[in-house]
């Protein structure tokens, strides 16, 4: 009996149908419900995709899942989060005994929800100091393996195995276990159908597995009644039958699913065939089919007395009466109802993505924290949906590279950045120019202003400038003015200055500083002083070379002085 409690997985059923239909004679139950889809259709988007189940088990508004995929503790938790679910939590006999079933027919180790976030084990704890991964640590049940270790450096994540029975053995979280147990929690639960002599049915949940024998099952689980092929989909604690919502599993179809003016949904069949009038969902062969004389390029239905076309869910009609164009389902404002979440419309269809900034998990659009990979070069500030760069103190953001950072100054003068190996380097921010003074060297605002940078005004700013110009002109480059046309004032000196469109820096080549630093520095003193020693030494010892040399010739006689006061040689 317990083989009819395991549900084994199966590939989801072909969605889609297509019908030669008559819509009067659809019922009137599916318009009232169409607005409900919605919430439906996200419930199974938020479990679509990922890995793929072995098996499961439903109970009252719980289902567990079992993968056999390797994985450590991490990724088996992220893995059931993605689908909206966490890693089993076995608190209880009754979750004691569906871990039996679940793994009855598998060997190895799985993860189960049981993990040690910090700390060391507590033995004299409920728990031992453990905590299920939905944070809480009462239970119900406890089935510890007598190897339990409670030293700090003990193993922090649980798994179980069949080998073992199910004990609870302390694993290393980074270990790759044999797969892992998913927990999913809904409400409004359906209950099976009630089978006819000679019928069976057959149920496939939104986490992938399939059954017979079953007694709840989650909203978006569908029903196959056999042998009539009539099918039904689960919502709000009751089945309803096929077609219904084409978003969802194409409406149940056996081909494919539209939905007429009306916002009626149905299925049509491939030209040559019909829909069954009993299930509403199946194709079957016809000799006589009344649609293909009026080649309609997706679905044929009956109107009154004659036939129409009509397109798949997406499409609409083309003027011509038979061919079907592309329509933007995102005109919709029901289409993606979640938070933060954006439509995208494709041929045929949409999709739900994320806005940027958010990432898709559990089948919610959460915030990624971007400043997780550093993108700014001093501080960053993570923000819904985006993130923001600062800069430390005495710095500011870059105008050309907002996440990069650069000296700032923001007064007249300010000490510079200095070599702390050689206070000879030293470096200022831009607009601004170094000077030595005795004990440092300080940065001195430049006037960019005496350089004639601007068309017309000019107004200093530390470490830049600003360009304005004169009323009746227009800034249209960051130095250029232009007059207004139909402007007859020729008087360019009159009138207030028209604010500038932006403030500029410019690079200028050698340019004086606001304030002018002192004449003569610190260097230039020393070699004043030594340059001048040097020409006083070469003076003296020329007059002197000079006057020794007079002396000499004087007393040798080889001068002498004529009467008319001339000097004469005896040559």
């Amino acid at each position: 009996m317990r083989a009819k409690h395991i549900l084994k997985q199966t590939s989801l059923w072909t969605a889609g149908t297509r019908e030669n239909l008559n819509r009067h004679k659809r019922g009137s139950n599916m318009k009232d419900v169409t607005g409900h889809f919605v919430f439906l259709l996200t419930f199974l988007v938020g479990r679509a995709g990922g890995i793929e189940t072995n098996s499961g088990y439903c109970i009252g508004t719980q289902c567990f899942t079992v993968y056999q995929d390797p994985s450590d503790f991490t990724t088996a938790q992220n893995q059931c989060r993605d689908q909206s679910g966490h890693l089993m939590t076995v608190r209880s006999s009754v979750s004691h005994d569906i871990l039996n079933i679940l793994l009855g027919n598998f060997t190895g180790r799985f993860w189960i929800g049981l993990h040690l976030t910090a700390g060391c084990p507590d033995p004299a704890a409920e728990l031992r100091g453990f905590q299920w991964v939905t944070s809480e640590s009462e239970s119900d049940f406890f089935n510890w393996a007598p190897s339990f270790n409670s030293n700090c450096s003990s193993r922090h994540c649980v798994s179980v195995s069949r080998e073992d029975d199910f004990k609870w053995i302390q694993e290393s979280c980074d270990e790759h276990a044999a797969g892992f147990l998913c927990e999913y929690s809904f409400s409004d639960p359906c209950k099976g159908l009630a089978a006819e002599e000679g019928e069976s049915i057959t149920y496939m949940t939104p986490m992938g597995f399939v059954g017979e024998d079953v007694l709840s099952l989650p909203p978006g689980s569908t029903a196959l009644r056999l042998p009539a092929k009539t099918k039904y989909v689960c919502f709000s604690e009751q089945w309803v039958q096929a077609p219904w919502s084409c978003e969802i599993h194409e409406g149940g179809c056996e081909y494919k699913c539209v939905v007429d003016l009306e916002h009626v949904y149905s299925c049509y069949c491939p030209p040559g065939q019909t829909i069954n009038p009993a299930n509403k969902v199946t194709c079957e062969v016809t000799a006589d089919d009344p649609c293909l004389p009026l080649r309609c390029a997706h679905a044929c239905y009956q109107k009154e007395d004659s036939y129409a076309c009509m397109c798949d869910h997406g499409f609409k009609l083309a003027q011509d009466g038979s061919s079907c164009v592309d329509f933007n389902d995102c005109r919709d404002e029901r289409q993606c109802p979640g938070e933060n979440f954006v439509c995208v419309n494709n041929v045929g269809g949409y999709q739900c993505v994320c806005k940027d900034g958010y990432k898709m998990s559990g089948g919610l659009c959460v915030d990624v924290d971007e400043c997780v990979t550093a993108p700014c070069e001093h501080l960053c500030h993570n923000t819904p949906g985006n993130y923001t760069c600062s800069c430390y103190d005495k710095y500011s953001s870059d105008p050309e590279s907002p996440d990069k950072c650069k000296r700032h100054c923001g007064e007249e003068e300010c000490v510079a950045e200095c070599d702390p190996n050689d206070r000879f380097q030293c470096f200022c921010p831009e607009g601004y120019i170094a000077e030595e003074r005795k004990d440092q060297t300080v940065c001195i605002d430049m006037d960019e202003c005496s350089f004639f940078s601007c068309d017309q005004d000019c107004i200093n700013t530390f470490g830049s400038y600003e360009c304005t110009c004169y009323a009746g002109y227009t800034l249209v480059e960051p130095f250029m003015c232009i007059k207004n046309e139909g402007n007859t004032d020729t008087d360019e000196g009159s009138g207030a200055d028209t604010t500038p469109n932006m403030p500029i820096t410019s690079r200028m080549p050698d340019p004086n500083p606001t304030r002018q630093p002192s004449p003569v520095t610190v260097g230039g003193l020393v070699g004043i002083i030594v340059c001048t020693a040097f020409f006083i030494v070469l003076v003296v010892f020329l007059a002197h070379h000079t006057l020794t040399g007079r002396g000499k010739m004087e007393s040798s006689g080889a001068l002498k002085a004529p009467e008319d006061g001339r000097v004469t040689s005896d040559a």
